[in-house]
């Protein structure tokens, strides 16, 4: 008897062990519950103001739409021009690509210079088919 009286007090001792690691991870166990419940109100309320900025936007591009749709279209000429005006820019790409990566020249510091028109004296402007100048008049 008096072997078991140490293995008793051995198995109380545990006992009181695991019930004090229980009652540990009880109290881990709620407090991550309650972390999560606040991180999920917090989800919550990001996802509603998420929705409420999206339906808002949402409003916003119907607006301008409805705007966009009642207005003309611009005259023809103006679309031509601006179409030629993109084909240029597209066209003037490769030139400036080199350039603005660092890799090449200004496209205007070419050593071949476009063929510029020549400055007209005054007296030549009559044989070209131009507007005589007008006289100066004196000051009042």
């Amino acid at each position: 008897m008096a072997a078991a009286a140490p293995q008793h007090m051995d198995f109380r001792d545990k006992h009181e062990e695991i019930l004090g690691r229980r009652a540990q991870l009880l109290e881990q166990m709620e407090s991550h519950r309650d972390q999560l419940l606040v991180q999920r109100k917090q989800q919550l309320k990001e996802v509603e103001a998420a929705r409420h900025r999206n339906h808002t936007l949402l409003q916003e591009l119907d607006k301008i739409e409805e705007r966009l749709r009642g207005k003309q279209l611009p005259h023809p000429n103006v679309l031509a021009l601006e179409t030629r005006y993109w084909m240029s820019v597209e066209e003037s790409i490769p030139a400036w690509e080199h350039f603005l990566l660092g890799k090449g020249l200004h496209p205007t510091d070419n050593p071949v210079q476009p063929h510029r028109r020549a400055k007209q004296k005054p007296g030549t402007a009559k044989n070209q088919g131009l507007p005589p100048r007008p006289k100066p008049r004196p000051a009042r």
